[in-house]
């Protein structure tokens, strides 16, 4: 149950449930965290094959200016966001952040041109407010929620050579393409990313045909039905943030390391400097720094140092630093990798530092982000 009443299901639900998932409530929906394989084998097989998501708890929104221009579009949205959203060419998408008066971040998404229009995807927990916000600030442009599609995610090295098999035009896409690409018959909105650090696509749907073209996926032989876990596994390896643990209201962009989001245009001296929420702050932190830092963290041992765990600078705990974000067991690296913020001071790569568990003083050092070498197709 949420709060407003029953959870929320996705199209692909009867799937999950068909494959013997293990469904649990996520953002106020009832999402599989694994399956039978269970959560290190699935993120393995994405490593090393193709691993097939449900990710259409997402939030699908479509940016048109009532011009029909997508100049006017991009303009009035860069006036929430801190990224050249005018420069994007045609059929790019760029990672992005909504940012608040403060300088703090109240959602991260992506953006992508579609001609006369933006398709926008926001986080699922985030997703009313996100919709509400647009719409409130976005004047002389319409927000349509697309409400009737699903949207799956294809990673691995192998989803090139698993999708090429239902078109093979996909082959020739480039890392954050974004095109109308036929699937089983269907017209979908597919881009070359993804959320594992794995080359791979998001394939928008109608939802009518989602079960459809995920079981002409999973019919490949290197294709598997991969849950929320792994996925949290995946893009923690991969360095990238989560929503509501490594990123939220009480941070900004330049605190969270995501700098490099932000294109010379839209800073100091640029063309279109500022015009942004928070838009003195974040400047102000691009040109003089920040006290704290996201930061990899990599624990000595096999011990997992999960989020809320705090940091502190010696083994006596004598002096807390900060606290962690995400952690996990890394099945890649085989050992445990996290992210937290710590001071400035403390943030370079190889720095020593302690976090409490359970009443002892773990030793972990600062870590380069990401733990892994990613694999998108440039």
């Amino acid at each position: 149950m949420t709060d407003t009443g029953p959870l929320h299901t996705t199209p692909l639900h009867a799937l999950h449930v068909s494959l013997g998932a293990r469904m649990v409530p996520f953002a106020g929906y009832d999402m599989p965290v694994q399956y039978p394989a269970g959560v290190l084998k699935e993120h393995l097989h994405t490593r090393a094959k193709a691993g097939l998501f449900d990710v259409s708890h997402m939030g699908q929104v479509l940016v048109k200016a009532d011009t029909g221009a997508y100049a006017d579009a991009a303009l009035a949205l860069e006036a929430l966001v801190p990224v050249d959203i005018l420069g994007l060419k045609p059929g790019r998408q760029r990672y992005g952040f909504f940012t608040d008066d403060a300088g703090n971040i109240l959602d991260d998404l992506m953006l992508a041109n579609r001609g006369d229009h933006l398709f926008v995807v926001v986080n699922a927990g985030c997703k009313s407010a996100d919709i509400a916000h647009m719409r409130a600030h976005l004047p002389g442009c319409t927000v349509t929620p697309l409400e009737d599609r699903a949207l799956i995610a294809l990673q691995g090295p192998a989803a090139v050579t698993v999708l090429a098999t239902l078109n093979p035009d996909v082959a020739a896409m480039k890392f954050m393409d974004v095109r109308d690409v036929t699937l089983s018959g269907v017209t979908c909105i597919v881009s070359r990313s993804g959320y594992s650090g794995e080359d791979g696509f998001e394939i928008s749907v109608p939802s009518e045909k989602a079960e459809d073209l995920a079981k002409a996926l999973l019919a490949h032989e290197d294709c598997e039905a991969i849950g929320l876990g792994a996925r949290d596994s995946l893009r923690l390896e991969a360095g990238l943030c989560l929503y509501g643990n490594d990123i939220d209201t009480t941070t900004s962009p330049i605190e969270a390391s995501l700098e490099w989001a932000i294109q010379k245009v839209r800073r100091q001296g640029g063309e279109r400097e500022g015009g942004f929420p928070g838009a003195a702050r974040i400047l102000a932190e691009l040109a003089g720094g920040t006290v704290r830092r996201r930061v990899g963290l990599k624990p000595e041992g096999k011990a997992p140092v999960r989020a809320h765990a705090k940091l502190y600078a010696d083994a006596e705990g004598q002096t807390e630093i900060g606290e962690v974000t995400s952690g996990t067991f890394g099945p890649s690296i085989e050992g445990p990798v996290a992210m937290g913020y710590v001071p400035t001071a403390f943030a370079a790569p190889g720095t020593p530092i302690f976090a409490e568990v359970r009443g002892k003083y773990l030793p972990l050092a600062v870590a380069a982000l990401p733990f892994i070498t990613p694999t998108y197709k440039r």
